[in-house]
């Protein structure tokens, strides 16, 4: 595999990887006042493949930080004694971590650019 090949792969894993951080994270969000959701976190792992490091996503797991328990008697999951368990998503977590995912996604993004813009321009001087 060429440097050029062996950049792009890395931009690449790096780019699957924060896409699926980031599809982790909105669900996280968007699930936030879900009763009994618990927040899902993905780990990455470092692979070789063809002499090349990348990254990828393992087993999505699911947060076992307790639940937030809620006072509000007229909610229908409320337990005799008015409560019930929220989510334990903290949004400002959420957030500051999917706006660390897309930067980045976009790092990686650029990257990817670069090497092909350097691949596209050698193989024009070649042509030469």
């Amino acid at each position: 595999m060429s440097e050029f090949g062996k950049a792009l792969s890395i931009s690449t894993s790096g780019l699957q990887a924060q896409a699926s951080r980031l599809r982790h994270l909105s669900e996280n969000i968007s699930n936030a006042d879900t009763p009994g959701y618990r927040r899902k976190t993905i780990p990455f792992d470092v692979r070789m493949k063809d002499g090349v490091s990348q990254v990828e996503v393992g087993r999505m797991s699911l947060d076992d930080r307790p639940l937030d328990r809620i006072f509000d008697p007229s909610h229908p999951m409320a337990d005799g004694s008015g409560h019930y368990e929220g989510s334990n998503v903290q949004l400002l977590i959420e957030l500051a971590d999917a706006r660390e995912a897309q930067r980045s996604y976009e790092a990686n993004l650029k990257m990817f650019e670069q090497a092909r813009q350097m691949s596209s321009g050698l193989m024009q001087l070649l042509r030469r």
